[in-house]
């Protein structure tokens, strides 16, 4: 492992040079290509030479510890415990940090967010959870945009609502919420005062670059239509309502938010992008687990990964068995709790099938 670190070390110092000539400064595409490059590296390194201080700090204190300066052994073994466990702290972060990296973790994301079982009760389901994904972005400096809604009933709910989460690692943050969200409450329209269980689907795919996803004009049909609002009255007289159907996959994307037809095309494109790009993801994750054979979940949308139950107040996420009591803080955007939780389960369950690679490299 530590050989591995001093070759990235040596190379982070490499790529500092290049970033300063005035050859690769002049070619924008090289430039930009050896800047990522050094920023992904940033982190692991710093922490490398953070580990490096740590280790020397022990070291000169041993040495003390043989010499005959009583004043100086005092102080040395009132710092030494903190300084073993820092260095031990140290260790297994440069373990998660070395890590194969997800590609798609830097990524603003698509967040898709759409009513299953449960009628109108599912539908206002939905729209908490849109609140909910919203205000955490907003705590986090994250901007939100609704690229598509589909409001459904007179209370605010939504068959489907569709945004586009911009910011700085917003994919590492929310990728394990993919998967159905269970919900069990009391529904406003219940007279009988009876529980009922519904169900919300979330999908989180990373946002796609024109250039990584690229479509041909071949295999798309645009149909424009007139937007319409609640209860199917005309919101617009104008075709600007646009339709993408992508005909080799056969996903079909609808936006109508916008009241220029051309927005609502790039906005359609760009969920279309997204969920090429999610099904090629998923595709290849399907493919590691099958390597591997450590699926761990599936990650398959169609299993239930939470159930939020209002009569108890509790929120339990199933993959790692972790419940919270503070269900109406967590749905008013604190969630930042349960996604620490699910990252730590997954680098300690990837970090366990990685461990002897790291070791030997």
């Amino acid at each position: 492992m530590f050989q591995r670190l001093v070759e990235i070390d040596r190379r982070y110092r490499e790529l500092e040079q290049l970033l300063g000539d005035p050859d690769v400064i002049s070619r924008p595409s090289l430039y930009q290509r050896y800047a990522k490059e050094h920023a992904d590296l940033e982190e692991l390194v710093h922490t490398y030479r953070e580990y490096e201080r740590i280790l020397e700090e022990i070291e000169d204190g041993q040495r003390i510890l043989q010499g005959e300066d009583e004043e100086l052994k005092t102080l040395v073994k009132e710092e030494m415990p903190g300084l073993k466990e820092k260095k031990t702290e140290l260790e297994e972060k440069l373990k998660v940090l070395l890590l194969p990296r997800d590609e798609n973790d830097r990524r603003s994301v698509l967040l898709e967010i759409r009513a299953g079982t449960g009628g109108e009760e599912a539908a206002l389901f939905a729209a908490d959870l849109f609140r909910m994904y919203a205000r955490y972005a907003e705590s986090q400096g994250w901007k939100v945009e609704v690229v598509s809604t589909s409001p459904a009933g007179g209370l605010g709910g939504f068959k489907e609502v569709i945004a586009l989460i911009e910011g700085e690692g917003v994919y590492s943050r929310l990728k394990y919420e993919s998967g159905v969200h269970r919900v069990q409450r009391v529904p406003v329209t219940e007279a009988q005062g009876r529980i009922h269980t519904s169900a919300v689907t979330v999908a989180i795919m990373p946002e796609a670059e024109e250039v990584e996803v690229e479509i041909d004009s071949k295999d798309i049909r645009i149909d424009v239509f007139h937007s319409s609002g609640h209860g199917g009255q005309s919101v617009n007289t104008t075709d600007s309502a646009v339709r993408i159907t992508h005909i080799p996959t056969g996903i079909v994307v609808s936006c109508q938010d916008e009241k220029s037809q051309h927005k609502n095309k790039a906005k359609a494109m760009k969920v279309l992008r997204a969920r090429l790009l999610d099904r090629l993801v998923q595709k290849q994750n399907e493919e590691l687990a099958r390597m591997r054979k450590n699926q761990v979940g599936s990650g398959d949308r169609s299993e239930k990964i939470r159930t939020y139950n209002f009569p108890q107040g509790r929120v339990t996420d199933h993959r790692i068995n972790f419940t919270i009591y503070t269900l109406e803080e967590f749905l008013d955007g604190e969630i930042g709790e349960m996604i620490d939780a699910l990252i730590a389960h997954y680098q300690a369950e990837a970090l366990k099938h990685s461990l002897p690679q790291i070791a030997c490299s």
